[in-house]
């Protein structure tokens, strides 16, 4: 078989709403890579936010920060960061309106001095919605989104990827995008009105953007690629990629336009797509 390369969201897709990976996911990657296939994550998570237990299944390298970071084999390929007057400019209008917020970097998650109080109840939601409904879980899974952040430290930075921010209301996304327009806006926790964060990076670029510019490192053919995502914001990589599937727990939009849907990422869905699609 012509080699793979295969590109896997994390959040929804590799990783399950507990934070899990499932162990038939990480047979999956292992045999398909012992097949001669490449495997890439693809995320909107920046490197500082990748677990060790992802690193050791063995990977092929990663994008990060919805495709601003391209890395292969160690190798840094791509780096697309946030201006520094700009990421200032975020800051100091999120705390003017008084939001919450943490910026993602390469170098850590750096958090606002109000984000450990305010995170705690949309978290508490965010999982609820995901069908964690266990109060002790949803305390754990608050506990070590929190463990990774950094309090106290300097907010005025050159290295960042992305901002994420707790929205009081649906308005602050849409007061995002009328006050930076240079910035690329979106929301995460749930659709429209119902969304909880809303987070700004760098304008003009998206996953399927980041699968190209490795792909031309590679020097692979797209006709060769493999996307899997379940929310919005990974439809332009499914798009892009030669097959695009669908996990069974991801929302209506990525459901409807993908190539292939497979079974829910707790019901071994990407190893059921593996197998279907001859991988392994």
């Amino acid at each position: 078989m012509t080699q793979k390369i295969i590109f896997l969201d994390v959040d929804g897709t590799l990783v399950d709403y507990h934070n899990r990976i499932p162990a038939s996911a990480v047979t999956a990657i292992r045999q398909a890579r012992a097949n001669g296939h490449r495997v890439y994550v693809c995320t909107g998570r920046s490197r500082a936010e990748m677990q060790e237990e992802i690193w050791e299944i063995g990977i092929d390298g990663m994008i990060g920060g919805n495709g601003s970071y391209v890395e292969d084999d160690g190798k840094v390929i791509l780096h697309q960061l946030i201006a520094k007057n700009e990421a200032i400019r975020v800051v100091e209008w999120l705390q003017e309106k008084g939001l919450a917020f943490y910026l993602e970097s390469n170098n850590g998650l750096f958090a606002s001095e109000d984000f450990r109080e305010a995170a705690p109840a949309v978290m508490a939601e965010y999982v609820n919605r995901k069908g964690i409904v266990d109060p002790k879980e949803q305390e754990q899974v608050t506990t070590n989104f929190l463990d990774q952040m950094t309090h106290g430290a300097e907010l005025y930075r050159d290295d960042l990827n992305k901002i994420s921010f707790i929205l009081s209301s649906y308005q602050d996304h849409l007061d995002s995008i009328q006050a930076f327009p240079n910035l690329e806006a979106h929301t995460w926790g749930g659709r429209g009105e119902t969304a909880l964060f809303g987070d700004l990076g760098v304008k003009g670029i998206d996953k399927a953007q980041a699968v190209d510019a490795l792909l031309a490192h590679l020097g692979a053919d797209r006709r060769d690629t493999i996307a899997f995502g379940d929310a919005k914001i990974d439809i332009p990589m499914l798009d892009y990629c030669e097959i695009g599937v669908a996990m069974g727990n991801g929302g209506q939009e990525i459901l409807a336009m993908a190539d292939k849907v497979t079974a829910d990422v707790e019901d071994d869905g990407l190893y059921k797509a593996f197998v279907d699609l001859e991988l392994i």
